[in-house]
Order: structure tokens, then C-alpha cells, then sequence
């Protein structure tokens, strides 16, 4: 499920630094179709969601909308 979703990122980040002139347009292609950067990215996004669900669980139990 990460995996389509990171490819998707990284192209927006790309894009985004491409029309900021960061990039040119050929790095933002090598940024977009970057298989270690996109396991990278999705390595991460992981992280972040895992650090979310334990967020939520620790303001549940700390504002009783645990049951």
C-alpha cells in the first residue's frame, strides 16, 4: 500500500522542485523514478503512520475516550 503512495509523493516533490527551479527536468525524473528513494520514502511513511496510531492512542487514554 506504501508503495504506489510513495512513487506518488516523490513525483509531486519532485514536480515541485522542478517548476521551483531547483531541479532541471531531467534530475526531477531521477528523483521520481528513484527505487531506493521511493523504499526510503515508504520506509518513513511507515514510521509515521505507526507514530500516529500511538499519538491517538495516548490522547485517547489520556483524555478517557477509551472505553
Amino acid at each position: 500500500m506504501l508503495g504506489p503512495l510513495s512513487r506518488i509523493i516523490l513525483r509531486y516533490i519532485a514536480g515541485a522542485l522542478v517548476m521551483l527551479g531547483f531541479l532541471t527536468a531531467d534530475m526531477g525524473h531521477m528523483l521520481a523514478d528513484d527505487p531506493d528513494l521511493a523504499a526510503l520514502l515508504q520506509w518513513a511513511l511507515g514510521i509515521v503512520a505507526a507514530a500516529l496510531a500511538e499519538g491517538g492512542y495516548w490522547l485517547a487514554k489520556r483524555w478517557g475516550w477509551r472505553t
